[in-house]
């Protein structure tokens, strides 16, 4: 019988071994090619910038789906819009019946006399579903327009390359690995991957229009116009609080790894529920920004997915004994 390797059960302890500084070397041209992909994606974002701050302008759009407690009323002077401004039937009279209308007037000149007054002029309520609450995104200084456009174009670019690294890397540490193995890696990457973008789509599409608006609702509750950001803060905050949310979604991952490795059971992960609360909030202020709306907005969705996780590591569990059992008799 043939005893060439590729006849052997495991062809790849036949391979020859690389020395240590071999793979150092390995490793460095893995990061030099993640480190072009990642800076070429940027130049390319750099491009893209304009439509790349739509898209995370996109959740102010979305902030008034949530019922306004407050009438409002705006000021259209040319094609500027000024407000809306909150305001309570004292503070303006004449306000039309309903829960909390948002009015929208036209600034005019009305010639009286030898007098030039200024008119008001009540323009039709808009279409359902035409966002009446606009936060306009500004910039205070000459080089700011530039950093939050290498800030969009720096957080597109990981996302836009992240194929070309993770194949750059996955050429590194793939190789150390038997066949069986890799198949046990591509499924526990997939499902990292599914859980990043849900993380990712859930707040993009649910909690950053929540948190945003509650941001708005508080600052009127103490007494502050909350309608004019700077947008690189904006930018930032948005960001974090997308990217935050999808590096937390790996938390269940974390977590059935070890359960995997045996090192933790579902009785154990049961006991530390309380613990793991606290470590949810406290994941929300690392992760996203350290402010209460958000770390509740993170900390939530965390326990939910932990509690997931304890149900699985169960499942696992019973499965075991069941296969015990049958083996028994």
């Amino acid at each position: 019988m043939d005893e060439s390797p590729e006849f052997l059960p495991d062809a790849e302890a036949a391979t020859p071994k690389k020395s240590f500084w071999a793979h150092l070397n390995d490793l460095r041209t893995a990061l030099v090619r993640s480190a072009i992909a990642i800076g070429l994606a940027v130049v390319v974002c750099l491009l893209l910038s304009d439509r790349l701050v739509a898209i995370l302008e996109y959740p102010l759009t979305r902030i008034d789906q949530f019922e306004s407690p407050r009438p409002t009323v705006s000021f259209q002077v040319g094609s500027t819009q000024l407000g809306p401004y909150p305001v309570t039937p004292e503070q303006f009279a004449g306000l039309p019946p309903g829960a909390a209308p948002q009015l929208v007037f036209q600034v005019g000149l009305a010639k009286i006399g030898q007098e030039q007054v200024a008119t008001l002029k009540l323009l039709p309520a808009p279409p359902p579903g035409t966002p009446t609450l606009r936060v306009r995104l500004h910039n205070f200084g000459p080089a700011e327009a530039f950093f939050v456009a290498f800030h969009v174009a720096l957080y597109g670019a990981l996302i836009v390359s992240a194929p070309f690294w993770a194949f750059f890397m996955g050429q590194f540490f793939l190789p150390a690995l038997n066949i069986k193995e890799r198949g046990m890696f591509f499924r526990w990457v997939g499902w990292s991957v599914a859980l990043f973008f849900a993380g990712v789509l859930l707040t993009y599409f649910g909690l950053l229009p929540l948190a945003l608006r509650a941001s708005i609702e508080y600052s009127h509750l103490l007494g502050f116009e909350a309608f004019d950001w700077r947008a690189e803060e904006y930018i930032n905050f948005v960001a974090k609080f997308i990217f935050g949310m999808g590096l937390g979604f790996q938390f269940p991952i974390i977590v059935l790894l070890l359960v995997k490795l045996g090192l933790v059971t579902h009785h154990q992960l049961s006991h530390f529920r309380r613990h793991v609360a606290v470590l949810s909030l406290v994941l929300g202020a690392v992760l996203t920004t350290p402010e209460v709306i958000t770390q509740i907005a993170m900390a939530v969705p965390l326990y939910i997915l932990y509690e997931a996780c304890i149900w699985i590591a169960w499942y696992w569990d019973w499965k075991k004994r069941r296969a015990g059992l049958v083996v028994a008799e």
